[in-house]
């Protein structure tokens, strides 16, 4: 069994191409429905959840350092703070888990 690397190279690229150009194509107007455009609109942000929350718990040695580092995050940005000063905030939380903790049990 052959594999032909430009054929799936070229499924993917229709594909890709399509999911962007048939709503274009089939939206003429602007949307009324109040209902889709408030879920169009939480689009954007539930997409970056999902890509993002996985990464948070598993990127650590230690999940446990991740879950945590979350937690502060959300009470930190709930709380006002600025996305670099909640960036670096976590990154803290990670490090002094994964460093101090773990070295002090």
């Amino acid at each position: 069994m052959t594999h032909n690397i430009y054929l799936y190279i070229l499924v993917a690229a229709l594909v890709s191409t399509l999911i962007r150009v048939i709503p274009l194509t089939l939206i003429k107007g602007k949307i009324q429905n109040p209902f889709l455009r408030s879920f169009l609109y939480y689009v954007p942000y539930a997409t970056l959840a999902v890509m993002t929350f996985p990464a948070i718990i598993t990127a650590p040695q230690l999940p446990i350092a991740g879950i945590l580092a979350l937690i502060v995050g959300v009470v930190a940005a709930w709380h006002g703070m600025n996305m670099m000063g909640i960036a670096a905030l976590c990154c803290v939380v990670v490090f002094f888990i994964e460093n101090v903790a773990v070295n002090f049990f």
